[in-house]
């Protein structure tokens, strides 16, 4: 446990001690269900509401409990026997539980007759009375600039610095103290400059946990210049940064949050066909922004069993709440398109799954992108409630040209290549980028320099696969 809580927890654990002393009556059981924060998070309340209450604390998981009922008696009747000794209190780390292991859960808490903490991400689901229910809080700004200041408190970091982590990362308080341990191991005494600049980066190493397994993690890499866009959807792009760069000071120091109070968050819509260079621009913000990109696709994340999509969707915010990577919701369509006229449960669910996500994206800290190749089929209703709309056009023949200089590395050795005949092919520039890396494989396999008919090969493979025929337009000159 550490030697002081944000003030936020110390509420909390002097709840969870007052819930103990509140269910010492004959027909209240002596329980407080813990919910909400991680793991790590709830066990330092729960510590802490032992400590107050002349208490040690043990804690065992519930997927440890004796599913046999005579068992799980007389494990129930030592405990009891031991925690009157001690004396001391049970912490029950309660996952995800198959039905056998959650029934002997519900039983063994049900028996508490010295005190308990069940901790659990949601709420317990059960007829029976589970006492006091309290929940981790969210630290607010204040806090978490008290957490880092003092968790950095021996590293050279500004004000200024501090409250831009502050406004980029939303981590638990032993997250922040391990990432502090982190920068003190890395940064060499003579250069203190680093400090900022290893402090992001341990935010951002600590935010990825409980990432990586809901999406598809992208380091960006893509700058601006590699960008093929007309000036003014590249504008646009430019002042979603800004939006996002500058939150920390409109909406804390300049006080927008207090009179807007909901919507602020920053939502932007991709409207493109596939290879139009979506996912590339969110790569560019990404890098502008020193954030991880997050590809989530809502294909999988939707589910055909009712509650599942939303439960999903949660699981993704909460984790990406922590470090506001930049989260782009490809294949849109699978959730949005037009709002269904509610004949059954399963329209009326599948519309509040969509209301669900667009709540989410609102109140997300960071910025949050969905792409869609039909942007007709969108809903005008769902549209006025994104702040941004970028549409990505199938690039012209004089952009194609350019997408395909920029694709061919410079080192590269080609004869006789013509970028402006390449860009002939009317394909996006993802189909361009497949093209060229197939042309140089087939080159290197002869070990010959990179030829036009090496391009022409490649594209009859592209080809095929978007279930296209090659035109003589297209190849005309070529060979």
């Amino acid at each position: 446990m550490p030697d002081r809580l944000p003030s936020s927890y110390d509420l909390a654990a002097n709840r969870v001690a007052a819930g103990w002393t509140a269910g010492a009556s004959p027909d209240a059981p002596l329980l407080v269900e813990l919910t909400g924060g991680d793991l790590r998070s709830r066990a330092d309340i729960a510590a802490a509401a032992a400590a107050r209450s002349g208490l040690g604390l043990y804690a065992i998981s519930a997927e440890d409990l004796p599913t046999d009922p005579a068992e799980r008696d007389r494990l129930a009747r030592l405990w009891q026997r031991e925690a009157i000794l001690l004396p001391a209190a049970l912490l029950v780390e309660v996952g995800e539980l198959d039905r056998d292991q959650r029934a002997a859960t519900e039983a063994f808490l049900a028996q508490a007759a010295v005190p308990m903490v069940v901790s659990s991400e949601d709420p317990l689901r059960s007829d029976r009375p589970h006492g006091v229910r309290v929940s981790v809080p969210r630290l607010d700004d204040d806090e978490q600039l008290a957490l880092w200041a003092d968790a950095f408190a021996d590293i050279d970091l500004d004000e200024l610095e501090l409250r831009s982590l502050v406004a980029q990362f939303q981590l638990p308080p032993h997250v922040v103290r391990s990432a502090a341990a982190t920068v003190r191991r890395d940064l060499p005494t003579e250069d203190e400059p680093a400090a900022a600049r290893l402090a992001w980066r341990a935010g951002l190493a600590e935010a990825r946990i409980g990432m990586d397994e809901l999406g598809r993690r992208i380091e960006p890499q893509a700058g601006w210049d590699d960008l093929v866009l007309h000036e003014r959807q590249v504008g646009v792009l430019r002042e979603i940064v800004a939006h996002v760069r500058q939150r920390p000071t409109v909406h804390q120091e300049w006080g927008f949050a207090g009179t807007l109070r909901r919507g602020l968050g920053v939502t932007a819509l991709f409207a493109g066909g596939s290879g139009t260079g979506k996912t590339l621009a969110a790569e560019v913000m990404a890098k502008e922004l020193g954030l991880d990109l997050f590809v989530v696709d809502l294909s999988q994340v939707v589910s055909k069993y009712i509650g599942e999509t939303e439960k999903n969707l949660r699981r993704v915010f909460d984790a990406a709440e922590r470090g506001g990577a930049l989260l782009l919701f490809d294949e849109a369509d699978a959730l949005f398109g037009k709002r269904s006229e509610v004949k059954d449960s399963h329209d009326r669910y599948a519309n509040l799954e969509v209301s669900y996500l667009l709540m989410r994206m609102e109140a997300y800290r960071g910025l949050a992108i969905l792409t869609t190749n039909m942007k007709k089929a969108l809903d005008t209703a769902f549209l006025r409630r994104i702040r941004f709309v970028v549409d990505f056009p199938f690039p012209a023949e004089h952009e194609r040209a350019e997408i395909w200089r920029r694709v061919l590395p410079p080192q590269a050795p080609v004869k006789d290549i013509d970028c402006e005949l390449l860009a002939q092919l009317t394909v996006a520039g993802g189909s361009i980028r497949n093209i060229a890396l197939s042309g140089a494989f087939l080159a290197a396999e002869e070990g010959d320099r990179l030829q036009m008919r090496h391009m022409l090969a490649a594209a009859r493979t592209e080809y095929l696969k978007l279930e296209r025929s090659l035109t003589p337009t297209e190849v005309r000159g070529w060979v």
